[in-house]
């Protein structure tokens, strides 16, 4: 039996940390969480969402443009977001409308697709 999801994980470039910090931490203001010793050596580093974690990885070799696959960070005030990148010059891609949704896509520095959601 499957109890829920523990974690997800994306993955930037090998050398991006600091880069992928400034935007995760600092940016979308997501609390860095420490990772266990015996996975420090493989680079990244973890942030927590609520009560799940996303784990940022490292991995070159990859076109994280060419993918569908992304999170979707459910907000309080998707306003507040969307001006947040905007003054960040992140490019603001409206998605497809869902029943009782509002939400944009966007692509982080790395070219990760994310989604914002709010409940309407």
């Amino acid at each position: 039996m499957i109890l829920g999801l523990h974690h997800a994980q994306i993955t930037i470039p090998k050398g991006a940390e600091e880069e992928g910090k400034n935007f995760y931490c600092g940016i979308l203001c997501l609390p860095e969480k420490e990772k266990p010793e015996s996975l420090k050596g493989r680079g990244g580093f973890w942030v927590t969402v609520g009560d799940r974690d996303v784990h940022i990885g490292i991995e070159d070799g990859f076109d994280r443009l060419s993918t569908k696959a992304h999170l979707a960070y459910q907000v309080e005030n998707i306003s507040y977001w969307r001006n947040v990148l905007e003054q960040y010059n992140i490019q603001i891609i409206e998605g497809v409308p869902i029943p009782n949704f509002e939400r944009f896509e966007f692509r982080d520095p790395f070219g990760n697709r994310v989604e914002m959601i709010q409940e309407i």
